[in-house]
Formats: structure tokens, sequence, C-alpha cells
């Protein structure tokens, strides 16, 4: 079983490999989502032994020597690393490949038997530019498991090569559940797929935050000046009792009332004015 605690590497700004853990074991398939490619090949280069972590645990069967588990493992088409050269033929490649393994697992050091015995002659004169991505993986795989003593694959990033799931899916699972050879099996992808119920992690999982303060709101200076007083309960007050309207005074009531006119002297009526006047 391979088994990751707080995996991380330092690069020269910041984490090439932020804290990872994960767990795989024989006969299952685990896939990786990581963003970054530059994570994604850090994290399988780290897993198979290829590259020193700077933090973390790994171990492979209970033992966390390097050179174990690079012995024990394969990296698989890794960009920029061990992916093959787009102008190789696969003859060429297959050959090249299968002088890296120990002769007393190789054989003898010929293309043609190995791509018969494997059914790749069907694309044996082809460039690796032009294989489908599915036979790609096929072949690479099959190349990596030449050596009986690899028992943990790890390919990175066989999504770049096509976007659907099924070019590169099905032989992952076919390789981790074969019964004649269980292999703990790693895809380090950019995401996972859709409909992908196995076993999954994230590359950053083991990353810990540290918990923000908590800060208290402080209203800004409006909000300060319009703010509302509290109320303050308004007692009844009783009404006032009715008081007696004031006499009037007698100078105001003189005052009130104007003046009489007197009374004139009735005028005298003519006629008699004339007989007066008559008389005198």
């Amino acid at each position: 079983m391979l088994s990751v605690q707080q995996l991380q590497i330092k690069g020269r700004r910041g984490d090439l490999l932020p804290a990872t853990s994960l767990t795989v074991s024989r006969g299952e398939l685990l896939l990786v989502a990581g963003e970054g490619q530059d994570q994604r090949t850090a994290l399988a280069l780290a897993l198979s032994g290829r590259m020193k972590p700077s933090n973390g645990v790994l171990s492979w069967d209970n033992t966390t020597k390097t050179k174990k588990i690079r012995l024990a493992s394969a990296l698989v088409d890794s960009p920029g690393v061990n992916e093959p050269e787009q102008h190789l033929s696969v003859r060429d490649l297959v050959t090249e490949d299968l002088s890296l393994i120990p002769r007393r697992y190789r054989g003898a050091l010929l293309s043609k038997p190995w791509l018969k015995v494997n059914s790749f002659e069907d694309i044996a004169g082809l460039w690796i530019e032009q294989l489908p991505a599915g036979r790609r993986l096929e072949l690479l795989s099959a190349l990596a498991l030449a050596d009986p003593a690899t028992d943990l694959l790890v390919v990175d990033s066989p999504d770049r090569h096509s976007a659907d799931p099924a070019a590169w899916l099905p032989r992952l699972q076919a390789l981790a559940s074969d019964a004649g050879r269980p292999l703990a099996v790693v895809a380090v992808v950019g995401a996972l797929p859709d409909n992908w119920t196995g076993a999954a992690a994230v590359i950053g999982n083991s990353v810990s935050h540290p918990p923000e303060p908590e800060l208290k709101p402080t209203p800004s200076a409006p909000e300060l000046d319009s703010a509302p007083e509290p109320e303050t309960a308004v007692q009844p007050q009783p009404a006032p009792e009715p008081q007696p309207a004031p006499e009037p005074h007698a100078k105001h009531a003189a005052e009130a009332e104007p003046d009489a006119p007197e009374a004139a002297e009735p005028a005298a009526e003519p006629d008699t004015q004339n007989l007066q006047r008559t008389a005198k």
C-alpha cells in the first residue's frame, strides 16, 4: 500500500507541491486532481520516488526508503520528464524503453518480438504523435510493466491528450483490477471525470489555514450621527382640571359697553314754527 501524509515540496518562490495526503492499495485506482501542470508533475515524481519531498511522509509497503519506492514504481508519460519524443517511431521507442529494463527481465533487446507478443504490430511503423490517446496509454503502460518488479503505476496527466475520459480511464481501471497482477494505480489529472465514484483526492488537501481573527464591525461616522437615540417610555400626564372663567372687572365692563348718545331735542315741526312767527 502507498501511504502519503502531508507530502510537500518547496519551490523557489512558493510551494511546488502543497501539502497533500492520500492512500492507495493494490487493486485500486486513485485519481488525484490538481489544477497546475507543475503541481501534478511534482506529485507524480514524488509518489514514484523520483523527487525528494521537503516535508511529509511517503511509504510503500511500510518502507520509507526512496530507493525501494523508486524500484517498485513506474512513472508513465510525465511531460518534460519521460514523455516520448514526438519524432520517435513506435518501434524505436520500444527499443529504447526495453534497454532500461534489467537484462534478466527483458530478454533479447529486440522490439519486433515484444510488439508482436503485446499486440502492437499494427502501430509499429507510426510516429508517436500519430497515436490516438487511448492507444498511446496502452503502449506506454505496457512498456512500464515490462519490468515485473513494478507494482505501483503513476500516470502523469493522461487527460491532457483527450478530454474524453473514455480514452484513458478504462485502461487504468483494467490495470488496477487485473487479478493476475493487481497494481496500485495513481493517475494525476486536471479534473475528476463527472461520473467518477471511485477513490479520489485533491492536491493540497492537507494545507492548514490559520483561523482568521474575528473583526467587530465599526459603524462609520454618518451612521454614528444618524443613530436614533433609545426611546424612553412616556408617562401619561393627567388632564388639567378646568378653571372657572374670571369675572370681568367693572372697568372692563364699562369699557365693553359704549356710551349711549345723549338724546337730542326733537326738532320743531315746520307748521308749528310758522304759527309762532305769525303770532309775534
